[in-house]
Formats: C-alpha cells, sequence, structure tokens
C-alpha cells in the first residue's frame, strides 16, 4: 500500500503542484494557510517533472524536488510526491499535466476514489484555467481552491465566459463542503500578500545579489553550495 493511501475519514488533502524552480516563502505560506482556512489534513507538494505550459526550468527536476524537501522539512503538514520528477527522468518522459496526475491520485493504492481533494492554485493561474490540457475534467477530479488577495475575491465577471458559467454554478462561500464530497466545488481564500516570484528569485540569483528572507536557509544553503542560477 501507497505510504499516501487515504484511511476512511480523512479531512479533504491538498494538492499543489508547480515547477518551483525555486520554491519560495509565497508558494510556502500559501500551502499552510490553505491547511488552515479550508482544514485540510495535510498538503501535498508535486514538482513538475516536465512542465507543459512553461518555458523549461532552468534547474532540473531533481533538483527541484529536492529543493522542495528541503523547504518543507519540519512542516507535518506538507508531504512530497515525487512521481512527476521520476517519470520526468524515466525513458518515456512526457509533460506534467494536471488532470492526468489528479488521475494517478485517485488510483486505489494512493487516495482512492473518495479522498476529497483540494487543487491549490493562485488566482491568476486560476483566470487561465481554461488553457489547461482538458481543464474541464479537473472538476471530476477534486475540488479547486482559488488563493486571493485580502479585499480582493474572485469576481466571475472578470472570468473568460467559459469559466465564469463553470464558477458561478461550482463556488461556495463554505470550505466546510469539501469534505462533503470526493471532487467538484470551488472555494477561495484570502492569503497574505508577498511581492516575490521565483522569476525575481533566479534574476537575483544570476547577479549575484542576495536572496536571503525571500526562501528557507536550508534552500538557499542547497543552492550555494550546487551552484543554481548562476550566470555562466
Amino acid at each position: 500500500m501507497s505510504e499516501f493511501a487515504a484511511v476512511a475519514g480523512d479531512r479533504p488533502l491538498g494538492v499543489f503542484g508547480g515547477t518551483f524552480d525555486p520554491v519560495h516563502f509565497a508558494h510556502l505560506r500559501l500551502a499552510e494557510e490553505a491547511a488552515d482556512s479550508l482544514d485540510l489534513a495535510r498538503v501535498r507538494w508535486i514538482p513538475a517533472g516536465l512542465p507543459a505550459c512553461r518555458e523549461t526550468p532552468q534547474v532540473g527536476a531533481a533538483q527541484r524536488l529536492e529543493m522542495v524537501r528541503l523547504a518543507i522539512a519540519g512542516n507535518p503538514r506538507f508531504e512530497v510526491d515525487s512521481a512527476e520528477v521520476e517519470q520526468a527522468l524515466a525513458d518515456d518522459a512526457r509533460p506534467s499535466y494536471t488532470v492526468p496526475t489528479l488521475a494517478r491520485l485517485r488510483e486505489t493504492q494512493v487516495c482512492g476514489a473518495q479522498r476529497p481533494l483540494v487543487l491549490l492554485v493562485g488566482a491568476d493561474a486560476f483566470a487561465g484555467l481554461t488553457r489547461w490540457h482538458r481543464w474541464s475534467e479537473l472538476f471530476d477530479l477534486a475540488h479547486i481552491a482559488v488563493a486571493h488577495r485580502p479585499g480582493f475575491p474572485v469576481d466571475a465577471t472578470s472570468l473568460p465566459e467559459a469559466l465564469a458559467a463553470v464558477f458561478r454554478q461550482r463556488f461556495s462561500p463554505d470550505p466546510k463542503l469539501l469534505a462533503a464530497a470526493p471532487a467538484g466545488a470551488i472555494v477561495s481564500f484570502a492569503m497574505t500578500q508577498f511581492d516575490i516570484s521565483a522569476t525575481k528569485i533566479r534574476a537575483l540569483l544570476s547577479k549575484r545579489r542576495s536572496v536571503r528572507y525571500l526562501i528557507p536557509d536550508a534552500l538557499l544553503a542547497h543552492i550555494q553550495e550546487h551552484h543554481l542560477y548562476s550566470e555562466n
């Protein structure tokens, strides 16, 4: 049985995927505040092996996985799923898409069909959801929780027409309903805002400028030890 296998009566499990090139404090706070706001049992971090909708990561999949492990170490509510990275390192590597990832989690030996899964996304990513691979199938596999700025909740009128219709149909202001079904709802939560991005961190590192207090110290030490993100 998988180490992640569900137990009857489990609270919802957060699913947080991303390139994490590198992971930083805004990622960590999103996951932490989602766990609190949505009463999640845990948050499973899933680094993408070969991101399908972004430029090629500057750092390889194995290093990005290790950086996530370092960043979340010591938080009992966080866990790492390495399957997408392992796939990317295999001979049959293929792009990471969210729907196949969620389908894998739904396998009996992983989370099963009945465990409530909650896909965590930022407001900007959610607004672009209709560009995701097989996006309408996401709701068959998981709930979606959208992180937004305090005082600026998700506004259906700002979304693409197809997504706005789905949002109006599926949105609930009550996160407690996440535990009532395995998938299908949209909820939102406000999160502390940080002016931090992986792009900014990579730019600072390439110029040998400080990124202290933007990423965990253990991660900074790893980056320096392995000379990641440095200009050639």
